[in-house]
């Protein structure tokens, strides 16, 4: 065989085993149902305010299988944080960052977490519109995959910098990770 020959093979054999893994990965994928909104409870954990950023804090959103069935639930959930009026309105619609789990199943019971990072209303600051001293009442979320809403009351000590118009605003929801299994 030429060498010309023995880079065409082996160039198939790499083409032909990523072809595979795509399919095995796409067939574990379908294998298990996503997560429908039925199936879901959602609730807020306590804020942690981040050490490498001041003003900022992470706000687990905790989905919980509340059906009797494993389901699928991985993406960016959708999240509005909804409060009184403001410049900029009454709702303060997310951006999301794709940095959670590609692949994960929750089994009946269990729940995994996206967490809403956001940046708080520090004295003097001043958001998108002038907005000023704003604090949502609740977080609406739509799970990935999903269009019906769940809702959480969002915790009252915790007010919002509103960054409508930055392009690299200080609030955002992360991607779905899995939760450790309960012992």
């Amino acid at each position: 065989m030429s060498s010309k020959q023995i880079k065409r093979c082996s160039l198939g054999v790499a083409v032909l085993t990523g072809t595979l893994a795509l399919t095995v990965a796409g067939q574990a994928e379908a294998a298990t149902p996503r997560c429908a909104t039925a199936d879901l409870a959602v609730s807020l954990g306590e804020p942690k305010q981040l050490e490498e950023a001041t003003g900022q804090y992470d706000v687990p959103v905790t989905f919980k299988n509340i059906s009797s069935h494993t389901c699928g639930l991985h993406g960016v959930p959708g999240v509005d944080l909804v409060g009184p009026d403001d410049p900029n309105g009454p709702v303060y619609h997310l951006p999301r960052v794709d940095n959670g789990v590609r692949v994960n199943e929750v089994p009946a019971g269990s729940t995994a977490t996206a967490t809403v990072t956001v940046l708080t209303q520090e004295p003097g600051s001043v958001g998108s519109g002038g907005s000023t001293s704003w604090t949502p009442a609740k977080l609406v979320t739509i799970p990935p995959g999903q269009t019906e809403a769940l809702s959480a009351d969002w915790p009252s000590g915790l007010p919002v910098l509103r960054q409508d118009a930055a392009t690299h605003p200080g609030s955002w929801v992360n991607g779905i990770l899995a939760d450790p299994p309960v012992s």
